[in-house]
């Protein structure tokens, strides 16, 4: 089986190739939604990220406020580290045992859809790794649209994770997506062929 990552920056149009992706029949695992699920109450990782962050990251019926703890890490470096020791290596576990119970099953490709894959140094664990880019422009654009932030705190989300133009050279294969959701499809469909192929 290929373990391939998908990963890119923040708003570069990568949950939307993860979609295509899982829309061709691929078994596609979303570490973001693996993240949520290592901080649902009652969890030892929701109670280090209350203890490292005050019971104010906290809603009343328990649960994490994720918006509140985002305001907070994103202007604070070294709290921002401290969430990441807490919850990434519980993600990461997760994701391994997905990708072990989908060879199991006899996937010939299985894809792990990871954000900050090259900042936590993991992508030595996958066949190939698979970069959604576009346009510093564009991104920060659709940052500032799709998250209603301003210009200035979008940058500092976008300047938290590694430069683009850096995960593009370490990438095995790229989908640009600056042009049409054509364009984009067309460069999902013609990496899974090429992986299809890889394996055969």
């Amino acid at each position: 089986m290929i373990r391939a990552a998908l990963t890119g920056g923040i708003a570069t149009g990568k949950s939307y190739c993860a979609a295509r992706l899982a829309a061709k029949g691929l078994p596609v695992v979303d570490a973001d939604q693996l993240a949520r699920e290592v901080v649902r109450p009652g969890t030892p990782g929701l109670a280090a990220v209350s203890k490292r962050f005050g019971s104010g990251v906290l809603r009343p019926d328990g649960s994490l406020d994720r918006a509140r703890l985002a305001a907070t890490v994103f202007s604070d470096d070294a709290g921002r580290r401290d969430l990441e020791a807490i919850v990434h290596p519980a993600v990461y576990e997760a994701i391994q045992g997905w990708l072990r119970r989908a060879e199991v099953a006899g996937a010939p490709l299985a894809i792990a859809d990871i954000p900050l894959l090259y900042e936590t140094g993991h992508d030595g664990q996958f066949d190939r790794v698979i970069v959604v880019a576009c346009t510093p422009e564009r991104q920060l654009a659709r940052l500032v649209a799709r998250d209603g932030l301003s210009e200035e705190e979008a940058r500092r989300r976008i300047a938290a994770q590694m430069p683009i133009q850096e995960k593009v050279k370490r990438a095995h294969h790229v989908i640009r997506t600056d042009g049409t959701f054509e364009d984009t499809d067309r460069q999902v469909d013609e990496i899974v062929s090429t992986l299809a192929g890889a394996r055969a």
